[in-house]
C-alpha cells in the first residue's frame, strides 16, 4: 500500500512494507507478554513524489513523525477494510 503524506513538512509518498497488529488475548496461559498484552507490527519506507526512495528524508524523521505516519498507516488499513454500504443497499 502506498499513500501521500508530509514528513517535516515535506510531500512524500508513504510505502507499506509490514502491517500486522496483534491483540492481546490476556489470558494468563500464554507464554510471553507479546501474546498477552498484544503488539503492532508496523515497518514503511519514505518515497519522494516520484516514488524513489528518500533517506534523507528518513533521517529526519523525528520519533513524532514516525507515529503520525504510523496512525497515518492504521487509519488507511482501516479505511481500506470498511465495507462499502452503498453495496448493501
Amino acid at each position: 500500500m502506498e499513500f501521500e503524506s508530509r514528513v517535516c513538512g515535506i510531500p512524500c509518498i508513504i510505502k507499506v512494507n509490514t502491517f500486522h497488529i496483534q491483540k492481546g488475548s490476556f489470558d494468563y496461559n500464554e507464554t510471553n507478554d507479546w501474546d498477552y498484552y498484544g503488539y503492532e507490527d508496523i515497518e514503511f519506507e519514505v518515497l519522494d513524489r516520484k516514488g524513489y526512495r528518500a533517506k534523507w528524508l528518513e533521517r529526519k524523521m523525528k520519533e513524532r513523525d514516525i507515529d503520525k505516519v504510523q496512525q497515518e498507516i492504521k487509519e488507511a488499513y482501516e479505511s481500506a477494510n470498511e465495507p462499502d454500504w452503498d453495496d448493501y443497499i
